[in-house]
């Protein structure tokens, strides 16, 4: 059995491919997720269970991992070789050969000290740790998705790029199995075939997806390798063994966004103008900004690692942009003073909306209650989007494009 078929294996459940799109024109911009009626079945954590063992995924919200969609005949076109000859293909055959080596095919491999750390975590650490299992496990699901679709329909337009997305997904299958497998040391799983069928799929042009994944990528690298870092200078807080496996992780993601790097440098145009600027800005703080709202409504997870949600966002986000600015034709200046300042003042708004969630008042109480909150999210995302810039972008980049038109 090859390595693509033993990721796909370990995902527990049938998997199908997220919904295609058969033209370029669109009825909506996302698909209308079923309704399931849940059973009354509760773990002893006190998540909703479809069933014996297997957890009702966590409600869909604008902060949780998202299943994405595209239109697949204009990747395609995107890529096709006879309608675009002088495509750029050396970097991308060279990274194709990167990833049919497999670094980590023998990597994910577990032993008997996963079931039994998973047995000494109790009480609220206990249910923390289910929710960051499922988030992750949902987010490289995602991945894994797209990927193989991508890859089965770029086949005869483009065979090398369609193999890598290809590869991507057999990556991206091999770790959301890890951690589905990882969910089962909590007497908990995902059913990945439920969801693929009744997730909502969110629609984004091609070179959105090709924006939104590298830094999905590489901020995935910055999270896995700081918080590996942190562990093996704090030993003590090593709470379950799958942290041990980061380092080598993480490489995978590294590894995926250089792929994505080198696709934005075969099409060029995706680099090289205004619009290309604004939607760069756009992305990064998409991104920034999700993470930021998301990790620190649960402090709890990262405070149960002896890490500082704050310091470690701030620094995952720094490292990330630095990153982001070699290929990227514009970024935030995540480091001008305000920067943080802002995002912190929208946490605080974030967390207003939270506890007026929580409360018993009617619906449109709440609704009215929130939108100060709100208004202050929006007003935050403005003062970012607008506020202090980075020009920067990959030199070559501009060489290339001064030579071409």
């Amino acid at each position: 059995m090859n390595s693509v078929s033993i990721a796909q294996k370990n995902l527990r459940g049938s998997v199908a491919v997220a919904p295609q799109q058969k033209s370029a024109r669109f009825p909506a911009r996302r698909t209308v997720a079923r309704r399931v009626q849940a059973s009354a079945q509760v773990s002893d954590e006190g998540f909703e269970l479809m069933r014996k063992g297997v957890k009702v995924a966590a409600e869909e919200t604008i902060l949780t991992p998202r299943f994405y969609t595209t239109d697949f005949d204009e990747m395609a076109d995107l890529f096709d070789l006879d309608k675009n000859p002088n495509l750029r293909m050396d970097e991308l055959e060279a990274m194709l050969n990167e990833f049919r080596r497999d670094y980590n095919q023998t990597h994910f491999v577990r032993n008997d000290t996963f079931k039994a750390a998973a047995d000494k975590i109790s009480g609220p650490t206990r249910k923390i740790f289910i929710e960051f299992l499922e988030r992750s496990c949902t987010a490289e699901f995602s991945g894994f998705l797209l990927y193989k679709e991508l890859g089965r329909r770029l086949k005869d337009s483009n065979p090398v790029v369609a193999e890598i997305f290809t590869l991507l997904s057999r990556d991206e299958a091999r770790h959301a199995g890890f951690i589905n497998k990882a969910l089962s040391d909590f007497n908990l799983a995902l059913d990945l075939g439920f969801l693929t069928k009744n997730r909502t799929y969110t629609f984004f042009k091609p070179k959105f997806i090709v924006y939104a994944t590298y830094l999905s990528e590489k901020i995935g690298y910055w999270r896995y390798i700081s918080i590996y870092r942190h562990l093996q200078r704090n030993p003590d807080n090593q709470l379950y063994p799958m942290f041990e496996y980061f380092e080598n992780w993480c490489q995978d993601e590294s590894r995926h966004g250089d792929f994505l790097a080198a696709v934005l440098k075969a099409r060029p145009e995706l680099l090289n103008d205004f619009q290309a600027r604004m939607w760069s800005r756009f992305f990064c703080l998409s991104v920034y900004i999700t993470m930021y709202l998301n990790d620190h409504q649960r402090t709890a997870f990262y405070e149960s690692l002896g890490m500082e949600t704050t310091k470690f966002n701030q620094h995952v986000i720094v490292e990330t942009n630095r990153t982001t600015e070699r290929i990227f034709p514009e970024v935030p200046d995540v480091e001008h003073p305000e920067f943080f300042n802002i995002l912190d003042k929208m946490v605080e708004c974030n967390q207003k909306i939270v506890d007026i969630g929580k409360s018993n008042a009617p619906d449109f109480v709440k609704t009215l209650q929130k939108l100060p909150a709100i208004l202050g999210i929006a007003t935050g995302c403005l003062s970012l989007f607008f506020g202090p810039t980075k020009r920067v972008g990959s030199a070559d980049i501009e060489e290339e494009m001064a030579v071409q038109y």
